[in-house]
């Protein structure tokens, strides 16, 4: 194993690829907007695809359009599987996903170096849709690939932005892979990812060893009760869709102080309409996003909000109906996979902290058909989904590093 525990990744390249990658959906002034199955999405698919191509992977792309390149071992030994996401919400950062994707072709770009093959194949992934900004669920693309969602029911969701399918998107981007997205044959999964918080900066630790990933919970309310005016309708007599909504987003925040700091609870999108100054509101739509690393409270939240929701809408004369965008509980990671991240960043000299993620990430899916693990690198300020979104380049090199061996370690298995 000597000549393969001597392996460093090129910082440098690293950074270069994920700076030529942050060209595509570049905003004025800083920051991605790159969303699920865009114009900007396929050319950042394009171009990461001819990357894999470059450095001599088989590249297969399945029906839900997630890409997985294959950098072969000298055995036909069940693969080892790394990656993440390219896409990007609106207002998106250079690292968020893409650092996990372009770190795993940097791991194989190392070996090719160095004229080596593991074992096992390598694989690098990366999955359609994660974020969630453009189709919902997040993670929809890993999600169908272990069979948490059918295939028809995936491609049939619509974009919100303008109604489109996501079948039909991926037809027009040319990702609708003729492979059966099937739940693959894979040894193990891990993802290399910024924290996306300010957990790591602050204690001033080099690597997040990442134990799971907190329960998340989407919903969408509809409140539709009758706009009137403003300044001659009583209030005893309105029946105010808008004051619903903020009630309970009022609530949301008093929740999740009361259970304490597992608990988040976030409103993070309200659509009134009409929309207008001196017109009550007779329609209020609103997202929900709740999330706890105990799977019971979680449920135990996401039953209070819908409680209040209802009794709020019946004191105010207000018809409210809701739908489930998402419903994940928490994972946990694999002990084994978990230590060995831990070992190999310590054996580089690096500082540890055992962690949850507070995001939702691919690697939560992939948990449920592999043994599998997450490394995390601290984000400047904890900044992300953020156009300042940052990581030194050394952390980024460092993170890599640990990738590095943890795959080695596991594709040099027997």
């Amino acid at each position: 194993m000597s000549e393969f525990s001597a392996l460093r990744i090129d910082g440098t390249r690293l950074l270069q690829r994920l700076k030529d990658l942050g060209q595509f959906g570049a905003l004025e002034g800083g920051g991605i907007n790159r969303l699920a199955l865009s114009d900007a999405d396929r050319a950042g698919r394009d171009w990461t695809v001819g990357q894999m191509q470059a450095l001599g992977m088989t590249v297969q792309v399945d029906a839900i359009g997630n890409v997985v390149a294959t950098y072969a071992g000298t055995q036909d030994w069940l693969p080892v599987m790394t990656g993440s996401h390219i896409d990007t919400v609106r207002t998106g950062g250079l690292y968020d996903g893409n650092y996990g994707v372009m770190a795993g072709l940097e791991v194989v770009a190392t070996l090719r170096d160095a004229g080596l093959r593991t074992c096992r194949p390598i694989q690098v992934a990366f999955f359609t849709n994660e974020e969630g900004a453009r189709f919902q669920p997040d993670m929809l693309g890993s999600l169908v690939m272990v069979g948490g969602m059918p295939l028809a029911q995936a491609l049939a969701v619509q974009a919100v932005d303008n109604g489109a399918t996501l079948g039909d998107e991926l037809s027009r981007i040319g990702y609708a892979g003729e492979m059966a997205a099937d739940t693959p044959q894979v040894d193990s999964f891990v993802e290399l990812h910024i924290e996306q918080g300010p957990v790591l900066e602050q204690q001033g630790v080099t690597i997040g060893v990442v134990e799971g990933v907190q329960g998340i919970c989407w919903m969408e309310f509809t409140f539709a009760g009758s706009s009137n005016h403003a300044g001659t309708t009583p209030m005893a007599l309105r029946h105010d869709a808008g004051i619903c909504a903020m009630r309970v987003a009022a609530f949301i925040a008093d929740l999740a102080q009361r259970y304490g700091d597992s608990q988040l609870g976030t409103v993070g999108a309200v659509q009134l309409k009409p929309n207008l100054i001196n017109v009550i509101a007779a329609q209020a739509v609103m997202s929900v996003d709740l999330r706890n690393t105990d799977g019971d409270k979680l449920q135990q939240a996401q039953a209070e909000v819908l409680a209040f929701a209802r009794q709020v809408a019946a004191e105010n004369g207000v018809n409210f109906s809701h739908r489930q965008l998402a419903d994940f509980a928490p994972v946990a990671f694999d002990a084994a996979l978990v230590s060995s991240v831990e070992q190999h960043a310590k054996a580089q000299g690096l500082s540890t902290l055992r962690m949850p993620s507070g995001a939702g990430h691919d690697a939560q899916m992939l948990a449920r058909i592999c043994p599998t693990a997450m490394v995390f690198v601290p984000s400047a300020g904890g900044l992300s989904h953020n156009v300042r979104e940052h990581t030194d380049a050394l952390q980024l090199e460092q993170g890599a590093n640990v990738l590095l061996q943890v795959l080695l370690e596991r594709a040099q298995r027997a």
